[in-house]
């Protein structure tokens, strides 16, 4: 069996035992399997659950609404070609989906009933969800700032819910010091949720005929679609099912981009953390920061840190073509363009930008910035 691990001081823990931190109060990690190939797709399974042979070990009873297998769709941006994976499609309306399918599943099976979470909205929905849906208790923090349809949402679902004064840390301190019957399930440092992002990787591989695309580009806050990509690209490369990784470039709002900082100075670079409109990406810490710079070189990928009135233009373009999502989302269409005008990206490459939530999170918000922002030509 797998094991759970400290990349510090590489203690290791057994798997069939639920933890979320080390002994020593770092996260834990799971290590890339041997990954799989495609006679180990459970093709009569349309989610994401078609790839559990890939889990670190079996879950026979997953919470599972049909999450993943969601759209790759043809489009343009910049008068390239692009390819939009419509991740807000997914049963709550974001990516978080499938983590927390996983994550929860595992959880369950191993004896919690009951689950604490802490986020700026999408995860806190996703949590509230698929706990209503394998019948655990749970409660979730969330800053006050957080958008009132996710608070409704995550309400909607019977969870209980706590606002939590801004900084958006201090949602995750609220959770950790309210820690005790109910487990810290949170998406940010309990490792199975990476388990379940990993399928986006094994899901672009399957869109793509079982090749890979030149380029993904991710928003990133906390950064587990980004690792969830590396870990199921390594695993394809791992199981031979592919040759090389794409390149992976995460794109973060400028007011609040320590990722981009990180990545650019060496990690010794800190910036000044603004409000920003894309609030899902707004952690200016992220807790697994090496392992996200880690992908980034590995892959050969890179950073892209864009200004509000970019995301606001993305934002307007994205939602005439008849896609509605969040500002957070059109961060990473931004962050296409940007590259494309840098020539770090090739019109002829094939690029993924994965649009992660949707607008309905944010409606007010997308409503005022579209209105203040006509589409790009």
């Amino acid at each position: 069996m797998e094991n759970y691990v400290d990349r510090v001081d590489g203690t290791r823990y057994p798997l069939g035992v639920p933890r979320w931190r080390s002994d020593a109060g770092r996260p834990l990690w799971i290590e890339p399997g041997p990954g799989i190939r495609a006679n180990d797709i459970d093709g009569s399974t349309k989610s994401l659950w078609r790839y559990r042979k890939s889990f670190p070990l079996t879950i026979d009873r997953p919470i599972t609404l049909g999450e993943g297998c969601t759209p790759l769709i043809n489009s343009t941006s910049s008068g390239a070609p692009v390819l939009y994976k419509l991740d807000f499609l997914n049963p709550t309306g974001s990516f978080k989906d499938r983590g927390t399918s996983v994550m929860l599943s595992y959880l369950r099976q191993h004896g919690i009933t009951a689950v604490l979470e802490d986020s700026s909205g999408n995860g806190g929905s996703s949590v509230a969800d698929y706990a209503a849906a394998g019948g655990l208790d749970v409660k979730i923090f969330a800053p006050a700032s957080t958008s009132a349809g996710k608070v409704l949402q995550v309400r909607a679902y019977g969870a209980e819910v706590e606002l939590v004064p801004d900084p958006r840390e201090e949602s995750q301190n609220e959770a950790i010091r309210q820690e005790g019957p109910a487990f810290y399930s949170s998406h940010n440092w309990q490792p199975f949720f990476l388990q379940g992002t990993k399928t986006l990787a094994y899901e672009l591989w399957e869109d793509l005929g079982f090749e890979v695309p030149d380029n993904v580009i991710v928003p990133v806050g906390a950064g587990s679609s980004l690792l969830g990509c590396w870990l199921g690209f390594t695993e394809l490369r791992n199981a031979g099912a592919i040759e090389k990784l794409p390149r992976l470039f995460a794109a973060q709002p400028l007011n609040c981009s320590p990722v981009d900082a990180a990545f650019i100075s060496g990690g010794e670079e800190r910036r000044r953390i603004e409000p920003t409109i894309a609030e899902g990406t707004a952690i200016a810490e992220p807790l697994r920061l090496l392992e996200i710079l880690d992908a980034l070189k590995d892959t050969a990928g890179g950073t892209v840190a864009v200004p509000e009135e970019d995301i606001a233009a993305a934002l307007a373009d994205l939602c005439s073509q008849g896609l509605f999502v969040e500002p957070t989302s059109a961060t990473a269409a931004a962050a296409f363009s940007a590259l494309l005008n840098t020539g770090t990206i090739a019109k002829g490459e094939k690029t993924v930008v994965l649009l992660t939530g949707s607008g309905m999170k944010a409606a007010q918000k997308v409503h005022d910035l579209i209105e203040s922002e006509p589409p790009r030509s």
